[in-house]
């Protein structure tokens, strides 16, 4: 076992994606069941993400399927990564975290970010556009006043339940995401989408900006990615294919495919542009995988390189069985310790 990679909590989020042959109904109820299988193996954190119109992801509204898996688990952190606060009201938002805190107390995490709709017509469905996410910082700022009671844009308003609860609150670093974290003293979400050294830089700019705050008193970093471990090095790297496909065709027509077959992935990119196996392979790049030797390395090289706090598990696969292993070897890998067996699933709500 990695002396790095066992020192701090490693969490899980999922995306709810939909599957080839299967249903969105099914995709949420799989992650629900997944929560469960997350929280056995020891995980620290599990979250759920927020995709509006999206044909293969399955989760749009994140505060409604986060209730669903605290109430099927009893002990693993349960959030967002996140809700993106530019499509909502705080005031909403808050409310939402409250009802969720309230119900699950000293469980929920409120991972918040500023992207708005994935596309102009959702945007227009939504009531937003681009510009609504350059006042991300003054809609973070008013949601933590509705918590403490000290927003000033509605002064004889009240937000019932989250007045005076704490629900500890993340930013992920889209955009001015990590600025705004260090200005605000919140906890960061950060993952290496323009490559690691720009994701370290990035890292140190928060930490040497990070104002303390009444939600945080020193920065705290939590590394967001792809991770997979297999019996073989080509194994963990099959695992990755079905969703490195969907991403590049999600970059040349706006949406998202549900899942295909790893055989399936890469006939459908053989048989595309230029442009598209392109991307195909750029969305191969930057991710950790291989044997549970080979992870372990790579894991220790970049967590000693960044001092990251928390690392954020993100891995989708066609395969859910083959994904399951995946997190299974990790934890073994990082000798993460499962909670005490749960008698009631519902006690969360008790």
């Amino acid at each position: 076992m990695s002396p790095v990679t066992a020192t701090i909590p490693f969490s899980v989020l999922d995306r709810s994606r939909t599957r080839q042959g299967q249903d969105t109904a099914q995709a949420l109820r799989d992650t629900v069941r997944f929560a469960r299988e997350i929280e056995a193996l020891g995980y620290h954190r599990f979250w759920v993400s927020e995709h509006h119109s999206v044909p293969g992801i399955a989760g749009s509204a994140p505060t409604v399927l986060a209730a669903a898996v605290a109430a099927a688990t009893s002990t693993i952190r349960v959030g967002t990564g996140g809700v993106m606060l530019p499509n909502h009201r705080p005031l909403v938002v808050a409310e939402q975290f409250g009802v969720l805190e309230s119900l699950f107390p000293g469980r929920v995490d409120m991972g918040l970010g500023r992207s708005v709709g994935f596309t102009d017509g959702i945007r227009r469905a939504l009531g937003r556009d681009k510009s609504d996410a350059d006042d991300f910082p003054g809609q973070l700022a008013e949601l933590l006043g509705w918590f403490t009671g000290t927003q000033t844009a509605h002064p004889e308003v009240h937000a019932h339940p989250a007045e005076g609860l704490r629900v500890p609150a993340f930013v992920l670093a889209t955009g001015r995401g990590a600025q705004v974290a260090a200005e605000a003293g919140l906890p960061l979400v950060i993952a290496p989408v323009q490559g690691e050294d720009a994701m370290l830089r990035a890292v140190e700019a928060y930490r040497a900006d990070f104002r303390p705050s009444g939600w945080g008193e020193h920065p705290h970093v939590v590394l967001s990615g792809t991770v997979a471990v297999a019996a073989t090095t080509e194994e963990a790297r099959t695992l990755l294919l079905p969703e490195a496909r969907a991403t590049a065709y999600s970059r040349t027509h706006g949406v998202f495919p549900p899942l295909a077959s790893p055989a399936a992935a890469l006939a459908d990119a053989a048989a595309t542009t230029e442009r598209e196996r392109s991307l195909f392979e750029e969305a191969q790049r930057g991710h950790l995988y291989g044997t549970e030797d080979e992870v372990a390395a790579a894991l220790d090289k970049l967590l000693a390189r960044s001092g990251a706090d928390e690392y954020l598990v993100t891995t989708s696969s066609y395969d859910r069985t083959a994904l399951l292993d995946s997190y299974r070897r990790l934890a073994l890998l990082l000798g993460l310790s499962p909670p005490p067996p749960a008698t009631d699933m519902t006690a969360g709500l008790k």
